[in-house]
């Protein structure tokens, strides 16, 4: 006879995996509590972890951190050097119409 799928709604799912991420218990312990099947509620744990490392503007990992400080420290020295040459172009200009 064949076995049938039992099918838990979003709700469900989502309140299992906050009970794993915010009580730090055991998957095999919850899933236990919840009557599911441990391995069922590792995938869901496993597919909320992934969801949130590549969320946009979300959960930035230690390397992308590092890599934004970086560029944002050169993006403000590029800022700094576009005034200076401004600054000294205006500066040649008004000593050329001088002359």
């Amino acid at each position: 006879m064949a076995e049938t799928r039992r099918r838990f709604d979003q709700d469900f799912r989502d309140g299992a995996v906050r009970l794993v991420r915010e009580t730090g218990k055991p998957i095999a312990q919850v899933a236990r509590d919840l009557g599911i099947k441990d391995g069922t509620l590792a995938n869901w744990v496993a597919l909320d972890r992934h969801r949130r490392e590549n969320a946009p503007g979300d959960g930035l990992g230690e390397h992308e951190r590092a890599e934004l400080a970086r560029l944002r420290r050169e993006n403000a020295e590029l800022r700094m050097r576009c005034d200076v040459l401004k600054r000294s172009l205006a500066l040649w200009v008004e000593d050329s119409m001088i002359r």
